[in-house]
């Protein structure tokens, strides 16, 4: 469904700022020398409020992309025409949407610290991304083999997969369950020949859910995805009450992560995470000690991190959206500024006062879906991120749960 626009006092800000206009240093926060004392409260955190988000009726297939924006894709495709054409070329040559693909399913797939142990996590993770690509493929061709391809591969996991172990557990579960509902709502929904689909439904709401659905207190990119996980399993299952827990999960972190001039002096805290003191945040922010518009809790840390963050953001706002209760309005002003800000930094120098004046690149293929919404939807100015996205296109895969958004968000208002 249409996007709706933000507020008019929100419309207001927005329209006096540009993505890549960044708030001066000195007015953005107070240097950590004029600081009282280390020991200073926090911004207090407010809890979530309790109005319940999920819509009465789910809309299928509703998870990242909607069917409209698919029939956009299908129809553009069809006609050769930008940048749908060069994108669904660039997902057709990959491995992953080869009809020889094989599952490599695990009972246990166990996970440690940047995949070490690896038994079974990329594999996880790129049979989720392989069986999205072939339901887009379908979609778009209407070939039945890409459909039975994507059921193969989710019939191979629901009747394996048991649990997730080691340190890496909640986040692998988060990526591969960011890409399963994906794939799983174009089949049920739309195909509509699937007969192990329930065992699959279980197979998200036993195993991989209880996994994610207490968030995390570790880098904000770690609870992001598990929130755009628990999102897309609540919209499969339609169930408003996953669906609920990834809402209040997103109004708590999303402000705690993208910081704002308006959240004050220092950035926000999630509730209940224990920091809250100017040390304990700065740490947290890894050092920063100067915010300004835009400015991520992982900064600091890399860019991919980062993007990986902006990604989940943008994502959960657009299945919002998809499900008539956008959270765009809400939330696009801190998605608009943190892709401006990277994209900023990802193409120019970054100043003195950024992360000691060195910061590490690699924002990755993560702007198109918050690109597409809120600058071609919405009509804001985003020019370092147009200036960026345009000239990544087709953008790809990171080969862990982000995957083909050029095809399905480039330019596609739908």
């Amino acid at each position: 469904m249409p996007g709706r626009v933000l507020r008019p006092a929100l419309l207001a800000v927005a329209g006096a700022l540009l993505a890549g206009a960044l708030a001066a240093p000195a007015t953005a926060a107070r240097p950590a020398s004029t600081t009282p004392t280390s020991r200073a409260l926090a911004p207090a955190a407010a809890a979530v409020p309790a109005a319940q988000a999920a819509p009465a009726v789910f809309t299928h297939p509703g998870v990242g992309v909607s069917r409209a924006q698919l029939d956009t894709v299908r129809a553009r495709v069809a006609a050769g025409a930008a940048p749908q054409a060069a994108a669904f070329s660039q997902m057709m040559s990959s491995r992953y949407a080869s009809l020889s693909y094989t599952p490599h399913p695990r009972a246990v797939v166990e996970c440690g610290s940047y995949s070490n142990p690896n038994y079974g996590c990329t594999d996880e993770r790129e049979d989720a991304i392989a069986a999205y690509t072939h339901a887009l493929a379908w979609y778009v061709t209407r070939d039945a083999a890409h459909a039975r391809k994507a059921i193969q591969i989710m019939d191979a996991w629901s009747a394996t997969v048991r649990d997730h172990t080691n340190s890496n557990a909640p986040l692998q579960t988060a990526w591969a369950a960011s890409s399963w509902p994906k794939a799983a709502e174009i089949i049920k929904h739309v195909y509509g020949d699937w007969p192990n689909a329930g065992r699959f439904a279980t197979m998200l709401r036993t195993v991989y859910y209880p996994e994610i659905q207490n968030g995390s207190n570790s880098n904000g990119n770690w609870e992001l995805s598990m929130i755009q996980a628990i999102m897309g399993i609540g919209v499969f299952l339609d169930d408003k009450t996953i669906y609920d827990r990834a809402v209040a999960l997103y109004r708590n972190r999303v402000p705690a992560y993208v910081y704002l001039t308006s959240d004050g002096a220092l950035p926000r805290t999630k509730p209940g995470d224990g920091r809250d003191t100017r040390d304990e945040i700065i740490a947290y922010w890894h050092g920063q000690t100067t915010f300004v518009d835009g400015l991520s809790q992982e900064t600091c840390r890399d860019f991919t991190h980062t993007g990986y963050g902006i990604a989940a953001m943008a994502q959960v706002a657009e299945t919002s959206r998809i499900q008539g209760q956008d959270l765009y309005p809400e939330f696009g002003e801190r998605i608009r500024h943190a892709l401006g800000f990277h994209a900023t930094y990802e193409l120019n120098q970054p100043p003195s006062w950024l992360c000691g004046g060195t910061v590490t690149r690699g924002l990755g293929p993560v702007t198109e879906v918050g690109y597409n919404a809120l600058h071609n939807r919405l009509g804001h100015a985003m020019t370092n991120t147009e200036t960026y996205t345009l000239a990544r296109r087709p953008m790809g895969t990171n080969n862990l749960f982000v995957a083909w958004e050029t095809l399905t968000h480039g330019d596609n208002v739908s």
